[in-house]
Order: C-alpha cells, then sequence, then structure tokens
C-alpha cells in the first residue's frame, strides 16, 4: 500500500525535466531581451555632448539660464533663482491688525504648521534674489545673494549668466564668505556686465588684506558703493582714501561710498579726507558707527573749507600749469601768431629792420590763413582778417608783443578760456570751419583738463602759502554715533559757515551746491550745546528734503 501511493506520487513529477527545460529556454530568452534592453534604453550620445557649459548660449532670463548652466557643469544641488519677496503694496496697517484672528485664520495656521519638514525649512536654503523691472517681468534689475558661501565655481557660472542680462543695475552680497582670492574673481566679472550696472554692496564681509579699494580703480564704472560691516580699520581708510584720490590720479565715477559700521578711527578720518582733497565726483559719504574722535573730525572739516595745500601739490600745480599753457600754445592759432610775431619782432629789433617791414610780414601771414573762396582778394581778405583779430583778442600783433602779462596770463588758463568763447561766437562771420573746429578743439580740451585736475582751480595766496577753496562738490557727510566732542565741532562749524558764504542751493549758477546735509547726532557732546545749535541753524535752509516739506505745508495752509 505504501508503494502505491509513491508510485503514484512519482509519476505526476516525470515531466519536470522538460518543464526545467522549458523554463531553461525562457531564462535564455530573458537574458537575451535583457542584454537587447540596455541597448535601447541607453540615452542617445547627443545629450552628453551638449552638457559642455562653454557651448551653452544665455538667453538673457537668470532663471534658465543658470539652473542649465549648474547642471552642464555637474552641479546638482545648485541655489535656486526666485524673486525678492516684497512688502504687499496695498497693505495698509489698522486698528483690524489687533483683533483676534477668525476661525478661517486658526486654519490656515494649522495647515502651515502640519507642512513637511523640507517646506519648513526652504526658507534657509540658499537662493539668488532677484528683482525685475516692472515693464519687463522677464528683465532682471537687482541681485541679492545673502546668507551663504560663494565660491569660485558659483563666480565662474554667473560670470557666464550675468552679460546676457542687459537691465542690470545692482548687485547685493551680503555675508556671503568672500575672501580676497574671491573678490578679486568678482571684480574680474564686473567689467563683463551690461553698462547699466553701477551699484554694488559688499556687506558683512570682512577680508584680511582689505582689498575693497580694487573696486574703485581707475577703470571702475561704479557709481555706488556700499561697504558697510566689513572690519575696515585705519588701514583699509588709507587704501580706500589713495583710491579716491592722489597727486596724480582720481575717481571720477564713484558718487556714493557707505563705510558705516566699521572700525576706522581718526587716522582712518585722516586718510579719507587726504582723498576728498583732490576727489570731484563723490556726493555723499557717510562713515557713522564708527571710532572717530576730535583729531579725525577736525581732518575732515578742514576739507570743506579752504585748504592750504602741501609742497608736492603745488609743484604738481605748476607742472599742470605749464603743461596746460603748452596745449593751448600749440593747439589754439591765435597764441601761435602772436608767440611768432613777437619772435620776429625780437629778431627785427637786433638785425636793424624797419617796422614797416614787420607790418607787412604778419599781413602776408594772414592771407597765407585765409579761406580759398577769399583767395582771390588778397588785400580786402587781409583788412578782413585784420579786423577780426582786433574785435576776437582785443589786440593786434603789433599792439600784443611788447607785454608780457598776457602771455603768463594764458599759460595759466585764466585768460584763453573766455578768447575762446568770443572768437568762436565771431566764427561764423568769416565762414572758415577749419578754424572753428581748432578752436572748439581746443576749448573741449581745457575743459577736460580743468574737470581732470582740481588744481588748476583759482587759488589764494597769503603769507607765501597757497591756500585752495574746500572740496564744495561733496553735498551729504554722516558721522552719526561717531565720538566727536565740542572740540570737534569747532571745526564743522567754520567750515559750515565758509560753505554758506560761498555756496547758496537755490541759485541759478551751475556751480557746486556745497554742503546740503551734515549729520553729527548721536556723538560725545551735549545736543543744546550753542556749536551744535548754531550748526543746525545754518544747515536747515540748505536741506532739501526740509526745504520740500516746509513748502508744501505752506501751500497747504
Amino acid at each position: 500500500m505504501s508503494n502505491e501511493p509513491s508510485a503514484t506520487g512519482t509519476s505526476p513529477r516525470t515531466p519536470r525535466p522538460g518543464a526545467q527545460k522549458s523554463s531553461g529556454a525562457v531564462t535564455k530568452k530573458g537574458e537575451r531581451a535583457a542584454k537587447e534592453k540596455p541597448a535601447t534604453a541607453l540615452p542617445p550620445v547627443g545629450e552628453e555632448e551638449p552638457k559642455n557649459p562653454e557651448e551653452y548660449q544665455c538667453s538673457g532670463i537668470l532663471e534658465t539660464d543658470f539652473a542649465e548652466l549648474c547642471a552642464r557643469s555637474g552641479y546638482t544641488d545648485f541655489p535656486k533663482v526666485v524673486t525678492r519677496p516684497r512688502p504687499h503694496q496695498n497693505f495698509v496697517p489698522s486698528a483690524s491688525m489687533s483683533e483676534k484672528p477668525t476661525q478661517d485664520d486658526q486654519r490656515l495656521s494649522a495647515s502651515c504648521s502640519q507642512n513637511s519638514l523640507e517646506s519648513k525649512y526652504v526658507f534657509f536654503r540658499p537662493t539668488i534674489q532677484v528683482e525685475m523691472e516692472p515693464e519687463d517681468s522677464k528683465a532682471v534689475k537687482e541681485i541679492y545673494i545673502r546668507g551663504w558661501k560663494v565660491e569660485d565655481r558659483i563666480l565662474g557660472i554667473l560670470s557666464k549668466c550675468l552679460p546676457s542680462l542687459s537691465q542690470l543695475q545692482a548687485i547685493n552680497l551680503w555675508k556671503v564668505g568672500l575672501t580676497d582670492k574671491t573678490l578679486t574673481t568678482f571684480i574680474a566679472l564686473l567689467p563683463l556686465c551690461s553698462s547699466t550696472l553701477r551699484k554694488v554692496s559688499l556687506e558683512g564681509n570682512p577680508l584680511p588684506e582689505q582689498s575693497y579699494y580694487k573696486l574703485m580703480g581707475l577703470d571702475s564704472t561704479i557709481a555706488h558703493l556700499s561697504l558697510r560691516n566689513n572690519n575696515i580699520d585705519d588701514h583699509g581708510a588709507q587704501l580706500l582714501g589713495q583710491a579716491l584720490s592722489t597727486l596724480h590720479n582720481s575717481n571720477r565715477t564713484l558718487v556714493s561710498l557707505n563705510l558705516g559700521f566699521n572700525h576706522i578711527g581718526d587716522e582712518g578720518a585722516g586718510y579719507i579726507a587726504d582723498g576728498l582733497r583732490l576727489n570731484r565726483s563723490l556726493l555723499w559719504l557717510s562713515l557713522a558707527h564708527n571710532r572717530i574722535q576730535d583729531k579725525g573730525a577736525l581732518k575732515l572739516a578742514e576739507v570743506l573749507r579752504p585748504f592750504e595745500l602741501t609742497h608736492r601739490e603745488v609743484v604738481e600745480r605748476r607742472r599742470l600749469l605749464l603743461e596746460k599753457g603748452s596745449q593751448e600754445r600749440s593747439r589754439s592759432p591765435s597764441s601761435s601768431r602772436h608767440g611768432d610775431s613777437k619772435t620776429e619782432r625780437e629778431k627785427s629789433q637786433t638785425m636793424g629792420i624797419s617796422s614797416v617791414a614787420l607790418a607787412d610780414k604778419p599781413e602776408k601771414m594772414q592771407t597765407v590763413k585765409t579761406p580759398k573762396g577769399l583767395g582771390k582778394k588778397k588785400e580786402k581778405s587781409g583788412e578782413v582778417v585784420k579786423k577780426e583779430e582786433k574785435s576776437g583778442s582785443g589786440q593786434s600783433p603789433t599792439q600784443g608783443t611788447p607785454k608780457k602779462e598776457d602771455a603768463t596770463k594764458a599759460g595759466k588758463g585764466k585768460v584763453t578760456i573766455p578768447e575762446q568763447k568770443m572768437s568762436k561766437g565771431k566764427g561764423p562771420k568769416t565762414g572758415s570751419k577749419e578754424k572753428r573746429s581748432i578752436l572748439l578743439e581746443s576749448e573741449l580740451v581745457v575743459e577736460a583738463t580743468e574737470m581732470v585736475n582740481p588744481l588748476l582751480e583759482p587759488v589764494e595766496h597769503r603769507d607765501g602759502k597757497v591756500f585752495m577753496p574746500g572740496n564744495k562738490v561733496l553735498l551729504h557727510l554722516n558721522l552719526l554715533r561717531n565720538r566727536i566732542t565740542e572740540v570737534g565741532l569747532e571745526g564743522f562749524l567754520t567750515a559750515v559757515q565758509y560753505q554758506v558764504q560761498v555756496s547758496k542751493p537755490k541759485s541759478s549758477s551751475k556751480g557746486p551746491l556745497g554742503l546740503l546735509w551734515l549729520s553729527l547726532a548721536k556723538n560725545c557732546f551735549d545736543p543744546q550745546c550753542p556749536t551744535y545749535t548754531m550748526i543746525q541753524e545754518l544747515m536747515l535752509p540748505r536741506d532739501p528734503v526740509k526745504a520740500k516739506v516746509r513748502e508744501e505745508e505752506a501751500t497747504a495752509t
């Protein structure tokens, strides 16, 4: 009985070898299909080739370009480009804010608290915040990077994205862990950006070498620079002062400089004041929340009123005057004629030539320089040029030669500018286009040299010393929360009195307006002291903001 079940039990197991063969055949087919599948499932070769970031052409949309370049560079966990959060424009605080929250608000807060952990901490993830143009929602106007370290890899990607942003105006980097090396890379990136980029803010990025002055180079186009909270000390202030101006060079583009919340003392304030001596572009300066005492305050106040030139500055001023005089004599035809007639007159006096021969020679020189249209009538053209010379320059060649004062004045650049303007006005009568073009070119060169070199400004000689007018270009000076006492206030009172006498804000002249806003609050003196009260009384009518408020109140009443 036991054998029958075993026989019957073994009979159904007989076809197993065939079943194993069929399963083996199935496995072989599966292996063959598995071998064929990777060939079809592999990504095409074309996807690997464009991963080179150099081959990517930026479209001008920062979000798309930055993500694509990061992916091509093998950068997986890269920061996202997001729109900078702004308070709602229609938000108006009212008494309803103090009311109890409604049930809908409670439900909303409960649903927010039940979000995932990732959504809770997404606020702290690194992002690149952008502010768009109101007219064009895709045009980036400002870039904000805050609270995460910017490495060379990110700067390399930005150097390819930013040049395509045609409306970029400002870059703000706050606590991004910059080093002197990455700052150099960032500065090399700026010339690649659009010409509209004018504002750079580096705050909370202390550097060991304090190489912030590189942002103010001669080839820099930055107009607004903020360097707050960078632990800048007196050495860093010295480098910044030299970047503002030296004896031979001066920054011409920087309009505002914010050095608040640093460690600048009296020595550093003196270096900044030295930079303001020959700088004529900076309008706004903030040294708030520093360590400036009376010595540094007096140095700053000295620049705002007439100050004595040093020996090196006097020598450089003489050199510039000589160079300017030689350029004007070589460019202006009137001065060259005076010079030629003067040398020929000296030769004629030594050789005994009569005065009649001298009068004939200038006529020949003038007839040579007449226009081609008047060449047929030589005698008449000579008379016309003589009349023009008398009316234009005010002197004939024979009258102008004995006087040496005119030549010295022309060398100093004081007489040549009005002469050029008068001759420019008389030019259309002669019809000579060449003469007018030469005068216009020389006039532009003179104006450029006067703007570039403040040492050519009119000076005052007193007791054998040369005094130059104070800096009347600076409009805003902030010295809030320093360590200035009443001794430093006396220097600023003298400077403000001079500024009030020299420049008036409401005058129609095109000259500099002078200091319009001075902040000395929260220092080491009594706010009720008479010196501070006098400074406030003198500056109050000059403040354009307060003047506008007073005008609005007057019109309303």
